[in-house]
């Protein structure tokens, strides 16, 4: 990861910032010292957090933070991802791994592992595809879910960032995204099997939840759950409605349907299709949506048996059958 995605090498500096609250942070943070064994390692809570930015103060452009964190680090008022890109930094960012432990804990360090022929491969395939295609179609358990109306340019987070202004993120990698250049078009049903709840986590209900999508909005459900209600529920109470918005393609073939981790922000790039419900997604500008009123992106992961595009079946049984051409 560190040699093929982010290109670092020893003429670059490179600090790691960790907690020792969960056995993840802990097994994250000696993987760093072995692989960067000249990097300085600041145990957050140790220092005050003007000492913490001070060391980001003394590194320059192209340099590497590493971000080992339980649950996520509080520095006064800055979003610190964001402070250290304006300062031309890459960053790597292990949020909320206090949510995963024992076997979950093995499969998130699986994630981590980087093929830069597949990823890149699969997701610049995707992006060609997605950014030319008129429809798509989900085939969902004998439902579907239709969008008629084209997408968006497809964002893509494949660990390739040569030709991006910001070097890094959160990780696990494995995604590309987009939505329908018309969210009203969107139309149909899809089966979902997992959700992100109301405490972030990953919820799996005994039966999948069928949505119903009219004009671009959730406007019933089948085989809800009272947690799923309590989602909705939220959503309805800041934002008046439920959009449908981001269409998620996720690449990491460490997660399925089936194998699974706590975190929803990692689970998210499980390989197969999730959707977005809330207004909020800031990728992309729409004139239905206010984006000061938009509180809401909660992940909901598809049961696909296929994903079409115009007359090509992109994802079929779990794996996507495409390649970069």
């Amino acid at each position: 990861m560190l040699t093929l995605a982010f290109e670092h090498s020893a003429e670059h500096a490179a600090v790691i910032v960790w907690d020792a609250q969960c056995d993840l942070a802990m097994a994250l943070t000696e993987a760093y010292r072995r692989c960067l064994p000249d990097a300085t390692f600041i145990e957050f809570g140790n220092l005050s957090p003007d000492e913490v930015l001070a060391a980001f103060e003394r590194l320059s452009p192209k340099d590497l933070v590493v971000l080992i964190q339980s649950t996520s680090f509080r520095l006064n008022e800055f979003r610190l991802r964001v402070e250290l890109f304006k300062r031309s930094l890459k960053v790597i960012e292990h949020p909320h791994l206090s949510r995963m432990i024992g076997d979950e804990a093995l499969l998130y360090i699986d994630s981590l592992a980087y093929d830069p022929v597949y990823f890149r491969g699969v997701g610049n395939a995707l992006k060609s595809r997605f950014d030319s295609a008129q429809v798509g179609i989900i085939e969902s358990g004998g439902e579907q879910l239709i969008f008629p109306s084209g997408f968006e340019p497809c964002k893509l987070n494949v660990g390739d960032y040569r030709n991006m202004q910001n070097i890094g993120g959160q990780f696990p990698i494995g995604e590309v995204f987009t939505e329908s250049k018309n969210l009203e078009a969107v139309h149909g049903r899809v089966r979902i099997s997992v959700f992100g709840d109301t405490s972030f986590m990953v919820n799996k209900p005994t039966l999948p939840i069928t949505l119903v999508i009219d004009k671009g909005r959730v406007t019933n459900t089948i085989h809800s759950t009272s947690e799923f209600d309590r989602v909705l529920e939220n959503i309805r109470a800041d934002e008046g409605e439920v959009w449908l918005r981001e269409l998620g393609l996720g690449l990491n073939r460490t997660f399925t349907q089936d194998r699974t981790v706590g975190d929803i922000g990692t689970f998210e790039r499980m390989c197969g299709v999730h959707l977005s419900l809330g207004a909020k997604h800031g990728s992309y500008a729409k004139p239905q949506i206010t984006k000061k009123l938009a509180r809401h992106h909660v992940d909901v992961f598809a049961i696909a048996e296929s994903f079409k595009l115009d007359d090509e079946v992109i994802y079929r049984d779990g794996a996507w059958q495409i390649n970069d051409r």
